[in-house]
């Protein structure tokens, strides 16, 4: 494996590693029952599945575990809580904004006196490199700010620094809210511009070093990683929000339930993220320890493809959700983890609907069915090989067939199921769609529009993917509500999407994500960051 520390480390971060070696001999040690060992007063250790980080570039990262991280290295413009989404967008690296009558600029003034880790201060020039330079390297989430009209052509002219203020002209005039939502994203985060530019190679940006490397002005910087072992964080003890009380964060890579459970249980860690819900059980009566619940943006849904001859018809979608066992899996597999929402915007983001009206009925499955004239039929789902899609798959299965239908089940890597899905040749596809940045239409985009059906579009938009031909008015909707200025407007417009979405839809979704974190009972302030955003290790101390 190569090692992607960073060469020649210092005393402190030689001193990192041998806590997280000594932390991993510990939870690796005899498995019978131990003395109640603690972690460090000022160090938080989490146990996580971190095999997903590619980069920790902010213009590249686009993973969740790399996400979580970026999120604690860097400030951007803007920023919102995510525990008070009512709350709107706030002031961060920006102390404000004001938009021009057209609606088609945005000037921000930066806030005085804060400086990068590296001592150099933070200034517009930064800030509008950034998010030049994220346009320009054109990576997995540079999409958030070029569907603004950013192109690397014009990015130059399109967004500049003025003065001590950041001047961001738009191709048309969005909401301020989705602009400001998507200035919050991961991608927009600024950077210090002397010093990535100063280990840049070619024409990359400083891309290379800065995948293993910080140059932000966050809260922690980083002091090593390790892919698939550990991620080790530094606090910024001057930082401008305040010196976080956690002057270290150790993130593992532990990808087993049980693995985390146990170094909890002996106190090797502070926070299991990653426990099954029979673990979950186990630690309820353990009085050291609490156990945490958030609701997460991941959506768990079923696409049907409109390719295949039995799923294009309407009363066979229609059926297809009420054949699925809501409560059932709920309450069972999936207890405290999943909960049934049945709309493509996840609780907690602007215009989200709480309606459900579906409900697990054989018999009324059955009578759609038969007024269509459908008495039988077989269909295929390639499922990734997780568990949990697994059971829901064998579920489905079961209640399909006592409506006469037959289910055959394809188990596939996660690779080959989203390859094929990417080629529009699953017949039934069931996975989880994660946000990409905190504004409505990052779902609202995906699930209800599809401007080509053509199999040569190749976008990927999961209606495209389905083989779904959005309504025309249903996509011009879709556009209209980033173009709505009017907050509550903007909220009713994605309520009456998602009201028509849920009656026609062939893209069904059916369970949120709740994210259920064991955690050692002094670890006070933990959030994951609930629906819309990444953990923030910032406001998290120990009593």
């Amino acid at each position: 494996m190569q090692n992607r520390f960073r060469s020649n480390p210092s005393p402190m971060r030689a001193a990192l590693l041998a806590t997280a070696l000594s932390t991993a001999a510990l939870s690796m040690g005899a498995l019978t029952p131990a003395a109640w060992a603690e972690t460090p007063a000022d160090t938080l250790v989490v146990a996580n599945t971190i095999d997903d980080i590619i980069s920790l570039d902010p213009a590249q990262s686009f993973e969740f575990s790399g996400n979580d991280v970026t999120n604690n290295l860097y400030d951007k413009l803007v920023d919102f809580d995510p525990l008070d989404l009512a709350a709107g967008i706030k002031p961060s690296l920006a102390q404000g904004w004001e938009v021009s009558e057209d609606g088609k600029t945005i000037t921000l003034t930066m806030r005085e006196g804060v400086k990068f880790q590296s001592g150099n201060p933070v200034r517009a020039e930064d800030a509008a490199w950034s998010l030049q330079r994220a346009v320009k390297l054109n990576l997995s989430p540079a999409f958030i700010l070029t569907q603004f009209g950013l192109t690397p052509e014009n990015v130059d002219q399109m967004v500049t620094a003025e003065g001590n203020n950041v001047v961001i002209r738009l191709d048309q005039p969005y909401a301020q809210s989705y602009v400001l939502n998507c200035l919050a994203s991961n991608v927009a985060s600024v950077v210090d511009k002397e010093t990535v530019m100063s280990h840049a190679e070619g024409e990359d940006f400083g891309n290379a070093w800065l995948s293993t490397n910080s140059a932000g002005s966050g809260a922690y910087t980083l002091a090593a990683w390790r892919p698939n072992e550990v991620v080790q964080l530094v606090a910024n003890q001057d930082y401008w929000q305040g010196a976080p009380a956690m002057k270290r964060v150790i993130v593992r890579n532990v990808q087993e339930s049980s693995a985390q459970r146990l170094m909890l249980e002996q106190g090797d860690i502070d926070v299991a993220r990653d426990l099954t819900p029979s673990d979950i059980d186990g630690i309820s009566g353990n009085d050291k320890l609490v156990v945490g619940n958030e609701p997460k943006g991941r959506i768990l849904y079923m696409g049907l493809s409109q390719k295949d001859p039995l799923l294009s018809r309407p009363e066979v979608v229609e059926a297809l959700k009420y054949l699925v066992d809501y409560k059932g899996m709920e309450n069972s597999f999936l207890k405290g983890q999943w909960k049934t929402h049945q709309n493509f915007l996840p609780e907690g983001y602007l215009g989200a609907s709480d309606e459900n009206p579906w409900s697990y009925d054989v018999e009324k499955a059955k009578k759609i069915l038969a007024d269509a004239g459908v008495t039988s039929g077989t269909v295929t789902t390639a499922v990734r090989d997780l568990r949990e899609y697994l059971d829901v798959a064998q579920t489905l299965q079961g209640s399909m067939a006592q409506a006469g239908l037959t289910l055959e089940i394809q188990q596939m890597t996660g690779a080959q199921v989203l390859d094929a899905y990417r080629a529009r040749q699953v017949p039934i596809f069931i996975g989880e769609w994660g946000p990409d940045y905190a504004d409505p239409n990052t779902n609202a985009s995906t699930f209800a529009y599809n401007p080509n059906n053509a199999d040569d579009a190749k976008l990927s938009q999961l209606a495209w993917r389905n083989s779904w031909a959005v309504p025309e008015a249903m996509n011009k909707a879709t556009v209209d509500a980033t173009l709505e200025g009017d907050t509550d407007k903007r909220v009713q417009m994605y309520l009456d999407i998602q009201k028509e979405y849920r009656e026609i839809a062939p893209i069904i979704p059916l369970f949120q994500k709740i994210e259920q974190v064991g955690k050692q009972k002094n670890v006070q302030n933990w959030t994951s960051g609930a629906a819309v955003t990444s953990v923030f290790y910032r406001q998290v101390t120990k009593e």
